[in-house]
């Protein structure tokens, strides 16, 4: 690709920015990002999971969920309660986490989409300002192959889901470019490489970037073998069932027929394994993922470097356990799109601190551009939260931006888009004979009263509309991205759970007079 003048270059961003093309390299050499004064380059660890619930912690108060290790970076560091992902989806939310985009920017709108060619990940700046970068694990941005990414020293990973356990004697991880066989359990044998890793950078006179990425707890819920069993007999009552969400309350028709679906709690994965069954196996499968963590936290102490190093730990996006009639993700309610992030840095900030502000995976790679010295490129739609656990009172968004897109493969699921602030949410759909939806979080968090159609709330709702289509059209997103579908759809339902009949319409839509008395 040719070298651009300064200018032109900067002609380009500013198009990029205003389009729902994907901020590619625009040169061979990368956006300047100068230096963060008074910033003194630290070492860097993430820790990433897949469809790790926000609650699912003991930190976070589940009831039964043993998690000391993570709950020591939220006693030690910062929790941060209120952490979202731009869309509830694996691919485009681990996009967004590596360039700092919305979804409709970076285009990866779906688990099919390979990342386009030329996209920039925040560990090529960490690269130039002379970091160690180590990518470990799942990396499912398309499953084509498993080959090395831009931005990585150091590179372990496999083709798009992965294994928990070797399928065959012949499965193979790419190490640097070489097949290797898995060994064992995948949660175990990634925190190897990472440990081994880190050891390597004890002499080392330059800093480090780790970005360590489960493959759990991603269904099909596998745990160790250490620990499988291990909530056989947890009393699973706080579950919901989904027994409030009816038309009376206007909650839309989609997601009620959702419910007998690969995506709801009467035929689960297309199963009949029910709801209990795959929630016990999650949970024991999570016990290994904290294991992972306090390994990485102990080699860091061994290394003598823990209370100098940044440590995050997150989801790539949310879970359903029952709300609403629903597992999984991609919807627009809490559970799906809520994530576990926490956060500790002893050197930077004291521990047990609780930051309530909306944090997004957009905010990634400016927080740890930050912590290398480094202010984000001007492109990046995120900001850096690396000063919130010492000022909370720092100037700060006031709503998120939700955006999921049809997928064929789960056709069940619409396109939507949601607007996130501290006491309402605001959802609309493109394409569907159906209600919008708005709640009120401090009274309905578990959002199942819909304001939508209260004349009380149509100023509100109006409101909240035109801000939604106002952040869009501000960060290129009014045009609606499409994929050509890819793998087979799951859209089957079960007879037995009245699986011919659909779900009533909402019930502010029903009219039982003509609206129309002037029809010739």
């Amino acid at each position: 690709m040719m070298n651009m003048t300064h200018g032109s270059r900067l002609l380009v961003l500013a198009w990029m920015s205003l389009s729902s093309i994907s901020v590619t390299a625009i040169a061979t050499e990368l956006p300047p990002t100068p230096k963060h004064e008074g910033v003194t380059p630290r070492n860097v660890v993430f820790i990433l999971t897949d469809d790790h619930r926000y609650d699912a912690m003991g930190c976070a108060g589940h009831p039964f969920l043993e998690t000391p290790h993570l709950d020591s970076i939220a006693e030690n560091g910062a929790y941060v309660k209120n952490a979202f992902v731009t869309t509830s989806l694996c691919s485009p939310s681990r996009a967004s986490i590596l360039t700092g985009l919305y979804t409709h920017k970076h285009g990866v709108i779906d688990n099919n989409r390979p990342v386009p060619q030329g996209t920039l990940f925040f560990p090529q700046y960490l690269q130039r300002a002379g970091y160690s970068t180590a990518f470990i694990g799942k990396w499912h941005m398309g499953g084509h192959h498993d080959d090395p990414r831009p931005g990585f020293d150091h590179w372990i990973s496999f083709r798009g889901q992965g294994n928990y356990l070797p399928p065959g004697p012949k499965y193979t991880l790419n190490v640097n470019g070489e097949r290797v066989k898995q060994k064992g359990y995948i949660t175990d044998e990634l925190t190897d490489y990472a440990v081994d890793w880190l050891d390597r950078q004890k002499s080392a006179d330059h800093p480090f970037f780790l970005y360590l990425s489960h493959k759990a707890v991603h269904s099909n819920f596998t745990p160790a073998e250490r620990h499988e069993g291990r909530y056989a007999d947890a009393d699973l009552s706080f579950l919901p069932r989904g027994d409030d969400i009816t038309a009376e309350k206007n909650t839309p028709r989609w997601v009620r027929d959702q419910r007998n679906s690969w995506h709801g709690i009467d035929f689960s994965y297309h199963s009949d394994r029910g709801l209990d069954y795959l929630y016990r196996r999650y949970c024991e499968s999570v016990l290994a993922v904290d294991d992972s963590v306090g390994r990485v936290l102990d080699k860091l102490k061994e290394m003598g470097v823990h209370d100098e190093t940044l440590v995050i730990y997150m989801g790539d996006n949310g879970f359903m356990w029952g709300e609403h009639g629903l597992i999984d993700k991609r919807v627009s309610y809490e559970e799906s799109i809520r994530v576990p992030m926490l956060m500790q840095c002893p050197e930077l900030f004291s521990g047990g601190k609780r930051i309530e502000n909306v944090i997004g995976n957009i905010d990634v790679a400016p927080t740890i551009l930050h912590a290398a010295g480094l202010l984000k490129p001007d492109y990046m739609d995120g900001s850096s939260f690396l000063q919130m656990p010492t000022d909370p009172d720092m100037s700060w968004r006031d709503y998120f931006l939700y955006v999921y897109y049809w997928e064929k493969n789960f056709p069940q699921t619409p396109t939507q888009f949601a607007l996130r602030g501290d006491r309402f949410k605001y959802i609309t759909y493109y394409g569907l004979w159906d209600t919008d939806e708005l709640y009120d979080l401090t009274v309905d968090p578990t959002e199942t009263n819909n304001l939508i159609h209260d004349p009380d709330y149509s100023s509100v709702a109006k409101e909240m509309e035109e801000r939604l289509y106002a952040m869009l059209a501000e960060k290129g997103g009014m045009d609606i991205p499409m994929n050509q579908p890819a793998g087979r759809s799951n859209n089957k339902r079960w007879a037995k759970r009245d699986g011919q009949q659909a779900a009533e319409f909402p019930a502010a839509m029903v009219v039982e007079e003509p609206l129309n008395k002037q029809a010739n």
